[in-house]
C-alpha cells in the first residue's frame, strides 16, 4: 500500500521525505565505494606487484560481492525486516573500507574488496525497498530516484575525494598522513560515511509493511501516525493486510516460482529491465574512459578530471528525472532514453570505425574525435535521465509485496552478474574491434526500447498495490481480487 495524496492536505509530509533521504544513503555509499577504486587502482598494482589480470579481477571482484549481497539481502529483510539489512550493510561497508585500506597482501585486498561488495549488494536492495514502501504514490517516483541520485553524488564524492587525495599528497603512491599512502586513504574514507550510513539505520523506523506482513499491525499504526498525522490508517492497515492475503495465494506463500522458465512473469521482467541496463555499456564510459578521452586529444593527467565532469553531469540529469518521472510516466522517459542511447552509442561504432592506430595508441582522425566526445556525453545524459533512475523506481513498484524484497534482490543480483560481465570483457572486445563493441552496446540500447514498448505498462500515479496487479496475467486470482476491490472501492464514498 502507499499513502495516498488525500492523507494531508498540505501535501507530502517532512518526515516521509526525511525518511526517503535518509533510506537513499544507503546509495551514496553504493556510488562511492563502487568508484573510489579509480583513482587507487595504479598504485595498488604496483604496490603488490599485480598482473593485468590479477588487477582486473581486484577491481571486479566487488562486482561478484554485490551480486551475493542483493541476493541476500531479499532473504535478511524479509526475514529480519528493512532495518536490519541496513545496519548490516553499515557494518560490512565500515569493515570493508579499514580492510582493504590497511590490505598487507594482494588476496587481502581482494577479501576487503569482496565484503565491501556484499555491502553495495544490500544497499541496492533495501534503499528501493525502503523508499517505495513509506512514499506517497503521487511522488513515489521522485522519491524512489533519489537512490539514484545518491548513487551518482557517491559517485561524484569518491572522484573528487581521490583526485583531492592524490594531489595532496603528490601522486596515489605517495605517503599522506601517518605516513599511509594516499591510495590507502581513498578507501579508509569510506568509512566515514559508512558509520554515518549506520547511525540513520538505527533511527529509521521499520517498513510499515514489513510489520504488518509479520503480524505487528500496533507498531504499524504508532509508525503510520507519524508519517500521516490525520491520515485513515485504518484504511492503510486493510489495504496492506488485503494485498498479503492476495499474495499468499496467488505466489504460494511468497515463491519466486512460476510458469515462465521457472518463474513468475514479473521476476523476470525485472531481471531483464536489470540486465539491459547494464549491457547497454554504462560502466564502460565510468570505468575505461581514459582510452576514450586520449583518443579525442586529452592528456592521461586530465582524465581523473574528466571523470568528475562527467559524474557531475550525471547528478545534474538525474535531477531532471527526478523532476519529470512523477509528470509525464515512466513509459515515456525510458523509452527516449534507450532512443538517444541507441543513437549516441551508433555514434560512436561509426566514429571508432574511423580510428587509427590499436590499443593504448588509438586516435581519432579529424573531426571523429570530438563526435565520439560528443556522443559519449549524449549517451551518459541519455542513460543518467531515463534508465539509471527509472529500473530502481520500476524495481521498487511491480513486485508483489509478499516477494518484493527477495525479487528485488534477484534482479539486482542480475544487475551486478551483468555489471561484471560487461567490466570483464570491456578489455577483451575492445582490443578485438571498438566499433562493433559499440555497435553491441547500441543493439542493446535498441532493445531496451522494444522491451518496454511492449512489456513494460506505465505505474504512474498509483498505489504499490494497482502497480503489481498490471505485471499479473488477467483472469489470475490477484488480478480477479484487485479488479474486486477497485469496483467496491467505486461505489463507498471517498474516505475523509
Amino acid at each position: 500500500m502507499s499513502i495516498s495524496s488525500t492523507d494531508s492536505p498540505t501535501g507530502v509530509s517532512r518526515k516521509v521525505v526525511g525518511l526517503a533521504v535518509a533510506g537513499a544513503v544507503g546509495g551514496f555509499l553504493f556510488g562511492f565505494d563502487s568508484s573510489v577504486v579509480n583513482g587507487a587502482v595504479d598504485a595498488m598494482k604496483d604496490e603488490f606487484l599485480m598482473s593485468e589480470a590479477v588487477t582486473g579481477f581486484a577491481v571486479a571482484v566487488a562486482l561478484l560481492g554485490c551480486a551475493a549481497g542483493a541476493y541476500l539481502a531479499g532473504k535478511v529483510a524479509d526475514r529480519y525486516g528493512r532495518i536490519p539489512a541496513m545496519k548490516l550493510g553499515a557494518v560490512l561497508f565500515l569493515v570493508s573500507a579499514v580492510g582493504t585500506g590497511l590490505a598487507f597482501g594482494v588476496w587481502d585486498l581482494i577479501f576487503w574488496r569482496l565484503v565491501g561488495g556484499l555491502g553495495i549488494g544490500l544497499a541496492s536492495v533495501i534503499a528501493p525497498a525502503y523508499i517505495s514502501e513509506i512514499s506517497p504514490r503521487q511522488v513515489r517516483g521522485r522519491l524512489a530516484s533519489l537512490q539514484q541520485l545518491a548513487i551518482t553524488t557517491g559517485i561524484f564524492a569518491a572522484l573528487l575525494s581521490d583526485a583531492v587525495l592524490a594531489t595532496s599528497a603528490g601522486g596515489a603512491d605517495q605517503a599522506y598522513w601517518l605516513g599511509i599512502e594516499a591510495w590507502r586513504w581513498m578507501f579508509i574514507a569510506c568509512a566515514l560515511p559508512a558509520a554515518v550510513y549506520g547511525w540513520i539505520a538505527f533511527r529509521l523506523p521499520e517498513s510499515p509493511h514489513f510489520l504488518v506482513l509479520n503480524g505487528k499491525e500496533e507498531l504499524a499504526r504508532k509508525i503510520f501516525t507519524t508519517i500521516i498525522p490525520g491520515g485513515d490508517i485504518e484504511r492503510h492497515i486493510r489495504e496492506i493486510r488485503e494485498t498479503i492475503e492476495q499474495d499468499q495465494l496467488s505466489t504460494r506463500k511468497g515463491s519466486l516460482r512460476g510458469k515462465t522458465f521457472g518463474l513468475q512473469a514479473v521476476v523476470w521482467i525485472g531481471i531483464i529491465l536489470s540486465v539491459l541496463q547494464q549491457f547497454v555499456g554504462i560502466n564502460v564510459i565510468f570505468y575505461y574512459s581514459t582510452t576514450l578521452w586520449k583518443a579525442v586529444g586529452f592528456q592521461e593527467q586530465d582524465s581523473l578530471a574528466i571523470s568528475v565532469a562527467t559524474s557531475i553531469t550525471n547528478i545534474l540529469v538525474t535531477l531532471v528525472a527526478i523532476a519529470l518521472v512523477d509528470r509525464i510516466g515512466r513509459r515515456p522517459i525510458l523509452l527516449a532514453g534507450s532512443i538517444g542511447m541507441a543513437a549516441s552509442l551508433g555514434a560512436m561504432a561509426l566514429a571508432f570505425a574511423s580510428a587509427a592506430g590499436t590499443g593504448a595508441e588509438i586516435s581519432l582522425p579529424g573531426a571523429w574525435g570530438p563526435a565520439a566526445l560528443v556522443a559519449a556525453n549524449v549517451f551518459v545524459i541519455s542513460f543518467g535521465a531515463s534508465w539509471g533512475p527509472l529500473v530502481w523506481v520500476l524495481l521498487g513498484e511491480i513486485f508483489p509485496s509478499r516477494i518484493r524484497a527477495r525479487a528485488l534482490g534477484l534482479a539486482a543480483a542480475a544487475q551486478w552478474i551483468a555489471n561484471f560481465a560487461i567490466t570483464l570483457s570491456f578489455p577483451v572486445m575492445a582490443a578485438g574491434s571498438l566499433p562493433l563493441t559499440y555497435a553491441m552496446y547500441a543493439l542493446f540500447a535498441a532493445a531496451s526500447f522494444f522491451f518496454v514498448k511492449f512489456k513494460v505498462p506505465e505505474t504512474n500515479g498509483m498505489s504499490l498495490e494497482q502497480a503489481e496487479t498490471l505485471f499479473v496475467p488477467k483472469g489470475s486470482i490477484v488480478t480477479d481480487a484487485a479488479e474486486a476491490k477497485d469496483t467496491t472501492e467505486a461505489k463507498e464514498p471517498a474516505a475523509l
